[in-house]
């Protein structure tokens, strides 16, 4: 399945037909779905798609040589051997010609580890013979760190030789759904609630089995292919994993500011700074910010959260229940810990969804852009925003039993946003319905109704 990647899809064949040359970045987080977006793209044009490997340098040139004589049927290359990269994608510029010829290079960090001056070397390459080239030169790679700071930051040799670049993210809440065609909009975005927008987690979900079932066979066995995930995520980016892991653990917890973290983990509150500031960049965790402080810059009410669906699930249902796991005891940790947890996980997947459509959707029903936006934690008022025109929006949840907010409690709510944005705010009321085409209902109601 390719879902929830058309824009991205649309870039990249934008930047194929724009007759100039290209060099792109794209990167992101292991699993994102960057493999099969290239993969996609290169299929049906003129590409050589190259997946490198942790191996000595002549190894990778040898298989990229072979997988550039496949894609061009070159029988020249049969027994050429290349130097080094800068030889190899000089080749490949000669035979493009004066017709497009994409490049890609998955998972760049790893050709980096063996030819430790490529940046340098393929900065040479591109101002002296790729940027007069037809080539478009894609660089792919998982270690986000990495990429940020050794290809796209000011003290690489690549900066500014980029024509284009691009963080891939997990999929919105309504695309995430697509992965379990067959499920209810509740029970998938159940789901979503467990597993977020990654992609390839959503895909290990059959819809022909039922959410217990899935959670048994993916998650809650030591076989189970995302029980380990998050650990091998941490090894793979962090130096200290047991002291990131821990924080996770406690944030996943309890989310709440720093001193409080630092005090559950047990350390300082500089070196939890610390610790949460890379976490920040790995988009593991947030700190959120409540759109009705006044001063948000200078806000002491941040609270840390975990950004990430699936990082919360495992370090509140997997992390603390190990020895079970391991046990094989996966069907006490459902019952006892997880299932009565679906409720909420549901409605924390509803309010991302909500999220979602003020961002990108909602100045189709109000007449104005919304600007900012964030999670309130009122009963009724799960989330505010604010628009361009400086007002300000108060998204309101229907339950999901479909009973009413009542007068009392949603005017509460309602007349304190109206104190801080000094106006009543427009009501949008959100629900969840069971169809595939509109998962989402918004009605903006007006300002004397009754909800």
């Amino acid at each position: 399945m390719f879902i929830g990647r058309t824009h991205e899809l649309e870039v990249l064949e934008e930047l194929a037909s724009s007759g100039r040359p290209e060099l792109f970045v794209l990167y992101g987080r292991r699993r994102v779905g960057k493999t099969e977006l290239l993969q996609r793209f290169c299929e049906g044009r003129r590409a050589v798609y190259f997946l490198a490997a942790q191996v000595r340098e002549r190894d990778n040139l040898r298989a990229f040589r072979d997988a550039l004589r496949e894609a061009l049927d070159d029988p020249l290359l049969e027994g050429i051997e290349f130097p080094d990269w800068p030889t190899a994608l000089g080749y490949a510029a000669d035979r493009a010609g004066d017709e497009r010829l994409v490049i890609v290079l998955d998972e760049f960090p790893y050709l980096c580890e063996s030819s430790k001056g490529l940046p340098s070397q393929l900065q040479k390459f591109w101002d002296t013979k790729g940027k007069r080239s037809q080539l478009m030169l894609v660089l792919c790679g998982s270690q986000v760190s990495f990429m940020e700071k050794e290809v796209l930051a000011e003290r690489s040799p690549l900066f500014g030789r980029r024509t284009g670049q691009r963080r891939l993210e997990p999929v919105e809440p309504e695309s995430a759904l697509a992965f379990l065609p067959s499920w209810s909009v509740t029970e998938a975005a159940t789901a979503y609630g467990i597993l977020g927008g990654m992609p390839a987690y959503l895909q290990r979900f059959r819809d022909d089995r039922d959410l217990d079932t899935n959670l048994l066979r993916e998650v809650l066995r030591p076989e189970g292919y995302l029980f380990d995930e998050v650990d091998f995520l941490l090894r793979s980016e962090l130096t200290s994993p047991a002291t990131y892991g821990s924080i996770l653990g406690a944030v996943a917890r309890h989310p709440g500011r720093l001193g409080d973290i630092a005090s559950d983990v047990g350390i300082d509150s500089t070196t939890a700074n610390k610790y949460l500031s890379v976490l920040r960049e790995m988009r593991l965790v947030e700190r959120e910010i409540p759109v009705t402080d006044p001063n948000p810059l200078r806000s002491r009410r941040g609270v840390y959260r975990i950004a990430d669906r699936f990082v919360a699930f495992h370090f509140r249902h997997v992390q603390p229940n190990l020895s079970l796991i391991h046990a094989g005891r996966g069907e006490r940790v459902l019952e006892e810990s997880v299932r009565p947890d679906l409720p909420r996980l549901l409605d924390e997947a509803r309010v991302d969804f909500i999220l979602a459509h003020l961002r990108r959707q909602a100045a189709e029903v109000l007449g104005a852009e919304v600007t900012e936006v964030g999670r309130h934690a009122g009963a009724w008022v799960r989330a505010v925003g604010r628009t361009a025109d400086g007002g300000s929006v108060a998204a309101i949840v229907v339950p999901q039993d479909g009973g009413r907010a009542g007068t009392a409690p949603l005017e509460r709510e309602l007349a304190n946003l109206r104190e801080v944005f000094g106006a009543w705010p427009a009501k949008l009321v959100y629900g969840l319905a069971e169809r595939r085409e509109r998962p989402l209902e918004v009605e903006r109601v007006p300002e004397d109704a009754v909800i």
